[in-house]
């Protein structure tokens, strides 16, 4: 094969494919790629010499290929020829979520170990964009448990303090009673919705 001159990274139907020009023609191949949670979708290589449709993982096409001609590929192989495109690819989004005692914006004793590792993630990355989502039970007031779904919220972004972040890549909000992770009937004391969701991209 030639030498590799240049990558292109992209997605379509909501499935990965990465795109290889080659030096010295004017081909370029596109590979399928598992999801992350190991599905995978297709997609549709169209040239003037025909269609190819990927729908298994690690399946290929040239470009300028004739319709039915594809070929299989393996991950080592992918890492060896994308190796730029995939070295420059956005990090994957990482959740954490953190529970609350009752009533309150204290963290349970298993969520403050927890937040060891929301820093560590956090440090790991050079522009880090965080969103930080309060949540409390239906116990109280719908208007009361708003308020103390924010209060959880700007009190894990306290315990978050680093001078990573900013006004600018911190997002905090409150669904309150809302968007329970557990569906109860209201002014049910619920552990796992007293909550902060907390996503480090």
């Amino acid at each position: 094969m030639n030498r590799l001159v240049s990558h292109r990274f992209g997605h379509w139907l909501r499935s990965a494919a990465l795109c290889l020009t080659l030096a010295g023609c004017a081909s370029s191949y596109v590979v399928l790629l598992p999801n992350a949670d190991g599905t995978v979708g297709k997609v549709q290589v169209t040239s003037a010499n025909g269609t190819n449709l990927l729908e298994r993982p690690f399946q290929g096409a040239l470009t300028s290929a004739n319709a039915g001609q594809t070929f299989e590929t393996t991950r080592e192989r992918i890492q060896t020829d994308f190796a730029d495109a995939l070295a420059a690819s956005p990090r994957k989004p990482v959740r954490f979520v953190l529970y609350f005692e009752a009533g309150g914006a204290t963290l349970t004793p298993e969520s403050q170990q927890e937040l060891a590792k929301v820093v560590d993630e956090i440090a790991t990355r050079k522009v880090p964009d965080i969103s930080i989502t309060g949540h409390t039970d239906t116990e109280g007031d719908a208007n009361a448990n708003l308020q103390l779904g924010l209060e959880r919220a700007h009190q894990v972004r306290t315990l978050l303090a680093s001078p990573q972040l900013t006004a600018e890549n911190v997002a905090i909000e409150s669904h309150g009673e809302k968007n329970l992770l557990v569906p109860t009937a209201d002014n049910v004391a619920e552990p796992r919705n007293r909550r902060v969701e907390i996503t480090v991209r």
